[in-house]
C-alpha cells in the first residue's frame, strides 16, 4: 500500500512597487522565492503589493503603473515562474480589500501603534505626512494579504517578523470570535520562515536601499554597474594604496563574499591583507562577479520587456488563480461573521 503524498504547505509574500527592484531587493527575498518554487513541499503565493505602494507614495502615484509592470518583469527576470508559482498583482484581487475591512473592525488600535516600523518611518520619512489612517493600518492590509490564503508560511527577513507576529495576533483574535459551523478555525497562523539574507550593502556602505540612492539595479547596464563599483567606499584602514586592509570591514569585501568564486575570495583576501592589490583591482574582480551572476537575469527580462502582452497575461492569469483561493476562504469568512448573503463581485 503506498504512502499518500503529503499536502504540499502553502508559502505566501510579496514586495512594494516603488521602483526598480535592486540587488538586496534580489538577495533579500526573489532568489530565495525561487529557492522555495522549486521545492515541491512548498505551493507558493507570490504577489506585487501595489495598494502598499499608496500608503507613502499617495501624494504622487504617477510612477505606480510603471513600477508594478518593472517588478512583474523582474519577478520573472529573477527566475519566478508561473507553472510553479502563482503570480498576481495586489489590487487585482478586491477580497483583499473587503478582508482588510472586516478584520479592522475587530483589531484593536494599540495594536497598530506599536508596530515598530510605524514610528521608524515617520521618523526617517519626515518629507512626507504619514499621519494617515491608510499609514497606521497598512500592517493589518498586510494581514489581510497574508491570512486571506491561509498559507503555512510567510518568507521574510528578520526586519519584517514583527509584521508577521502581528498577523498571527489578527488571526488568533478572529478565530476567538468567529469559526466554521463545526467549531473549526478559520484562519491558521502562519508561521515565520526566516530568509537567509546575507549582508548587502550599498555603494556608501551603508543597507542598500532606493530611499539612499546607493543600489545597483537588476536592469543596470554594465557599463553602470561598474561605474557605481567605482566609487564605492571600502575599508577605511585603507588610506595609501600601501596601506593592507581586511575584507571583512569592507564594503566591497562583502559583495564579493556573496558573488565573487571561492578563488577570486582567496585572491582578495590575500591581495587585500598584504596590500598587494589595490582597491580599484578589487572593486573591478567584484563588478566582474556581479556582471556575471546578473546576466541571465537580463536576459530574461529583455524577452519580457520585449513581449508586455506576456507579462500581463501571466499576471492576469495569477490573478485568476488567487482569486479563486481568496475567496474559498471570504466564503467561510463572511457565513462565520453572519455575512453569508454578502457575494464577491
Amino acid at each position: 500500500m503506498s504512502n499518500p503524498t503529503p499536502a504540499r504547505k502553502r508559502v505566501l509574500s510579496g514586495m512594494r512597487p516603488t521602483g526598480k527592484p535592486h540587488l538586496g531587493n534580489y538577495m533579500g527575498a526573489l532568489h530565495n522565492w525561487v529557492r522555495l518554487q522549486n521545492d515541491p513541499q512548498y505551493e507558493c503565493y507570490f504577489f506585487i503589493a501595489d495598494w502598499h505602494a499608496l500608503t507613502t507614495d499617495y501624494a504622487d502615484t504617477s510612477q505606480i503603473k510603471q513600477n508594478t509592470l518593472d517588478v512583474a518583469i523582474d519577478y520573472l527576470a529573477a527566475g519566478l515562474d508561473p507553472a510553479g508559482s502563482v503570480l498576481f498583482v495586489q489590487s487585482h484581487i478586491p477580497q483583499h480589500a473587503e478582508f482588510h475591512l472586516l478584520l479592522s473592525m475587530i483589531t484593536p488600535l494599540g495594536w497598530l501603534e506599536r508596530v515598530p516600523s510605524y514610528k521608524e518611518q515617520q521618523e526617517n520619512l519626515k518629507g512626507k505626512d504619514l499621519s494617515t489612517y491608510g499609514f497606521l493600518g497598512y500592517p493589518l492590509l498586510q494581514a489581510a494579504d497574508i491570512l486571506i490564503y491561509q498559507p503555512d508560511f510567510v518568507p521574510v527577513g528578520q526586519d519584517q517578523a514583527a509584521h508577521v507576529e502581528l498577523t498571527r495576533e489578527v488571526a488568533r483574535r478572529f478565530n476567538q470570535f468567529y469559526k466554521c459551523p463545526d467549531r473549526s478555525e478559520i484562519l491558521p497562523e502562519p508561521q515565520v520562515l526566516l530568509t537567509p539574507s546575507p549582508k548587502l550593502p550599498g555603494t556608501d556602505g551603508r543597507k542598500m536601499s532606493k530611499s539612499y540612492g546607493n543600489t545597483i539595479l537588476l536592469s543596470d547596464p554594465e557599463p553602470e554597474i561598474r561605474a557605481k563599483l567605482k566609487t564605492m567606499v571600502t575599508d577605511t584602514a585603507r588610506i595609501r594604496r600601501t596601506d593592507p586592509g581586511n575584507p571583512d570591514k569592507c564594503p566591497v569585501g562583502d559583495l564579493h563574499k556573496i558573488f565573487s568564486s571561492q578563488q577570486t575570495l582567496a585572491k582578495v583576501y590575500e591581495g587585500c591583507t598584504t596590500a598587494g592589490i589595490g582597491c580599484i583591482e578589487c572593486k573591478s574582480w567584484a563588478a566582474d562577479a556581479i556582471v556575471s551572476a546578473l546576466a541571465p537575469i537580463q536576459e530574461r527580462r529583455l524577452h519580457f520587456e520585449q513581449h508586455p502582452a506576456l507579462v500581463a497575461d501571466i499576471f492576469n492569469d495569477g490573478a485568476r488563480r488567487a482569486t479563486a483561493r481568496a475567496e474559498q476562504t471570504m466564503h467561510e469568512v463572511r457565513a462565520a461573521m453572519g455575512l453569508a448573503g454578502a457575494t464577491a463581485q
